[in-house]
């Protein structure tokens, strides 16, 4: 008789296409389904389209405009169009602008249990809150599951999450997360499951378990999931297709190689500080500080219950004169819903500022703090520089302790409002899907033309990896350094996304802003990182626009999961340190020089050296890559290597 085996363990074993199911081993799996995005989906269609397949391979595809709907230029708006035509060719649906956050819409109207998705976001994960497995990834890993090839990752651990309790007022699923963060830390997640389990969960909605799923992406998680069930089931309802809903469970008795519990009781609001999501504090512990924005909504807190919430809390208030308040809702089916049962009325007479339905002010697209503000934000990152304001001071906190900021002015306990508003489920959402453009069909599409405006430039490809790589090193960073630090977002910035010569321009912009004219005065050379380079977003320019200005390998102490991957594909060496003390020896400006780079990774070899400075002192290295992974880097990267195998097909 089989082994009962939990929820990840389920749905991996059903999509396992290469491999084994044993921990640290690679494994490949069948992919359902993928999401893009137009940061990252511009890219990703370019890919897709050099390896010649005339129609996406996968059961269902979409691409939502929701990070670049800021139009200041031509360049977002021809973006759109090339999108549209693009997915309209190639058998995917393509969502507006304005429709809604990718993952608001896609947990609303096309997540599906036990069914596999891929996202070129790193908050993908979000579906997992709907029972399906969800990962981030970048856009070359998307290009190629369109293509029908399967998603390649390590076998992560599992930890199971006992979830006992049931959350006090004011207290939600964000302080679930938190407490999470507060726990492990942004590094605590890297290259684990996290599966939530327990009597607690059944007091969770699906868009509240979608917050944690969020979120796990702050602890470097491959994934977060719940099992879907009869509140799974009441959500799709509501959504009107209970069709997709099917019972998906960990079997009785199952094990996990890690375990955790919180008590939902004994919880209370939390918040991030300034500077990282996993600085958490009390809210009661910090309270009193003035404010002087309030931003609600983004991906990980704009659902129809939290804008209510939010709405019953504002009537008949106003605004602090001090604070400037922003609210954007994840979809426009959430916001069409909340207007339906007029409760806009009382956001709008606050004084609040209603935005359309889209990422703004998480990625920095509008909304940036001025000098020294406190900016309290239902956000999900608060890294320096992200919101748009270098020397910024956000914090990460639930709508309800924002809204009680705003209304105060002051960083406030909610429960210091009263009584919480009990807000229930509306017997059926809006439906629109009218802001979702299908494909068309297969014979229509082949006599279809894509739009490309001038801001769209050719895929810049690596060449295959040298047997020598030499040069200086051209930075050097410290721990936790994120991918907005290393290729920053923004209202002038992310326009480029489909420019790499342009965009490149802009990397490591807030830490050195001469980075990239010394790279290309260097003629490339190597990046130095600490711990956990790499973290958060799924943005593969951090990977794409390095490998454009010449920069051969980063060497790091650790690496972020997704990062490292993008290194990979794009024929950037990703090289740990053997010992993290020889950091501390690779300046700005020393020379380095790594031999017998192809023999090493033909050989299977686990460690090369690095000659550094003038005396050629020997730093010694991790080469950890699978037998796939090492083709991948000789080739120069994922798409000369699917290239090179077409060929020898054909």
């Amino acid at each position: 008789m089989a082994s009962p085996m939990n929820l990840a363990q389920k749905i991996i074993s059903s999509h396992l296409a290469d491999g084994k199911m044993e921990q640290g081993q690679e494994i490949g799996l069948k992919v359902d389904r993928v999401l893009m995005q137009d940061a990252t989906g511009t890219m990703a269609c370019l890919q897709f389209e050099a390896m010649g397949i005339p129609r996406v391979k996968v059961e269902h595809a979409a691409i939502y405009v929701d990070h670049n709907i800021l139009q200041t230029g031509f360049e977002n708006g021809d973006d759109h169009r090339f999108l549209q035509t693009f997915a309209a060719k190639y058998g995917i649906h393509y969502s507006k602008p304005g429709n809604g956050i990718c993952h608001q819409v896609n947990l609303e109207r096309f997540s599906i249990p036990s069914k596999l998705l891929i996202g070129s976001d790193s908050h993908t994960p979000t579906a997992g809150g709907a029972g399906m497995m969800a990962i981030g990834v970048g856009g070359l890993d998307v290009a190629v599951a369109m293509a029908g090839a399967p998603f390649y990752t390590k076998m992560p651990k599992i930890v199971g999450v006992k979830l006992t309790g049931k959350l006090k007022p004011w207290v939600t699923a964000k302080d679930v997360i938190l407490e999470m963060l507060r726990r492990l830390t942004v590094k605590g997640g890297v290259g684990k499951i996290f599966e939530y389990y327990g009597e607690g969960i059944k007091s969770l909605g699906v868009p509240q378990r979608g917050t944690i799923c969020n979120m796990g992406a702050e602890l470097g998680a491959t994934t977060s999931l719940f099992e879907s069930d009869e509140v799974t089931l009441d959500y799709m309802t509501r959504q009107g297709r209970s069709s997709d809903y099917s019972r998906t469970a960990a079997d009785p008795g199952c094990s996990y190689d890690e375990n955790m519990e919180i008590s939902l009781d004994d919880l209370e609001p939390l918040i991030a500080l300034p500077g990282s999501p996993d600085a958490i504090h009390k809210v009661r512990d910090v309270q009193g500080a003035d404010v002087h924005q309030v931003l609600i909504g983004s991906c990980t807190n704009s659902s129809y219950v939290e804008m209510m919430t939010v709405a019953h809390v504002l009537k008949g208030k106003k605004i602090h004169p001090d604070v400037t308040m922003a609210i954007n809702p994840g979809s426009k089916q959430v916001l069409e819903t909340v207007a339906r049962d007029g409760s806009i009325y009382h956001i709008i007479a606050s004084g609040a500022r209603l935005l359309e339905s889209g990422c703004q002010g998480c990625i920095g697209m509008g909304s940036a703090p001025g000098t020294d503000w406190v900016s309290i934000r239902s956000f999900n990152r608060n890294w320096p520089g992200r919101s748009g304001t270098k020397d910024d001071k956000v914090y990460l906190t639930s709508p309800e302790v924002c809204v009680a900021c705003a209304v105060t002015g002051k960083i406030t306990d909610p429960r210091d409002l009263g009584e919480y508003p009990n807000i229930p489920w509306p017997d059926k959402f809006v439906v629109d899907d009218s802001g979702i453009v299908p494909p068309l069909p297969a014979g229509e599409a082949e006599k279809s033309v894509i739009s490309r405006g001038p801001n769209i430039r050719p895929l810049p490809l690596r060449q295959p990896m040298e047997p020598v790589l030499q040069g200086e090193v051209l930075i050097r960073v410290g721990d936790n350094i994120s991918t907005d630090a290393i290729m920053p977002a923004g209202a002038k910035i992310l326009p480029l996304r489909s420019n790499v010569p342009a965009i490149s321009e802009y990397v490591f912009y807030w830490l050195d802003p001469d980075f990239a004219k010394r790279a290309k005065e260097k003629h490339g050379g190597f990046i130095i990182g600490g711990e956990n380079y790499g973290q958060g977003s799924s943005r593969e320019h951090a990977a794409l626009a390095p490998m454009y200005l010449g920069v051969k390998a980063v060497i790091a102490k650790s690496f972020a999961r997704i990062h490292r991957a993008n290194l990979i594909n794009f024929g950037i060496l990703p090289l740990e340190f053997q010992s993290p003390l020889d950091f501390e020896v690779l300046e700005q400006g020393t020379p380095l020089a790594i031999d017998n780079v192809i023999s090493v990774l033909k050989d299977g070899g686990k460690s090369i050296d690095a000659l550094s400075g003038k005396d050629k002192a020997k730093i010694g290295l991790k080469v950890d890559f699978t037998s796939r992974q090492r083709d991948v880097i000789l080739a120069g990267g994922l798409l000369n290597y699917i290239r090179s195998a077409q060929q020898k097909r054909s």
